[in-house]
């Protein structure tokens, strides 16, 4: 949760994954990759090098990679890429193969596929066409979740919700960590504000998650 103004205008800290962080072994530095979508934001892309920044965390439960998996598929729906680099940059340092599918509208809207780990196995999707596949990331599951020990996925609601009947078409149903998206006021289960439904009952994204098995929610 960071603090996105030097005072409390706006009040409310914002939420972000952590992009990646440096060393593995016992990290001292962390990135954040975000869009420029309001004052928060905008505030935030204008900080420089010396700044300092007010940030409660880290918070909930994340991504688990178990030591068995020696294949993992990572779904990353655009702006979605941002917490799946880590999980990459983890899942290789561990000996595993990665596999990434990128998806965003255009090119323009791409990651950068030289910020990634030359080991990464990277599938690229976009909804007009001008780079990888046409489509939407989800188009590309079917064929390469058999393959997959484990699978990783981060985009809007709208993604999961086409992930799940395809993963549940598949023999012998796999699970699906997905990173959940919703307004957090608190960050640590106050205020009630980011409660979603579970077969286990309510759950907080900030607390509980933000990271589910998808077959636990209840759409």
């Amino acid at each position: 949760m960071v603090r996105t103004s030097e005072g409390y205008d706006p009040l409310l800290r914002r939420p972000f994954s952590i992009h990646r962080v440096a060393p593995l072994s016992s990290p001292t530095r962390l990135a954040l990759l975000f869009t420029v979508v309001g004052r928060g934001t905008k505030w935030l892309a204008e900080r420089g090098e010396g700044d300092m920044l007010d940030l409660l965390g880290p918070l909930g439960h994340g991504f688990e990679i178990s030591s068995r998996s020696r294949a993992l598929l990572l779904l990353a729906g655009g702006i979605g890429i941002a917490p799946l680099v880590a999980v990459a940059e983890k899942g290789i340092a561990d000996g595993a193969q990665v596999t990434l599918v990128l998806g965003a509208q255009s090119k323009a809207q791409l990651y950068p596929s030289h910020l990634l780990l030359p080991e990464v196995k990277l599938v690229v999707a976009t909804e007009d066409g001008s780079a990888g596949r046409r489509g939407m990331v989800t188009d590309l599951l079917a064929e390469l979740a058999l393959e997959a020990d484990q699978i990783f996925a981060c985009g809007p609601l709208a993604m999961y919700k086409a992930i799940a009947p395809i993963i549940k078409g598949e023999k012998g149903e796999k699970s699906v960590q997905v990173s959940m998206e919703v307004r957090m006021g608190c960050g640590f289960g106050a205020c009630y504000g980011c409660a979603i439904e579970t077969k286990a009952g309510m759950r907080f994204v900030c607390r509980d998650g933000p990271v589910f098995d998808l077959k636990d929610i209840i759409w």
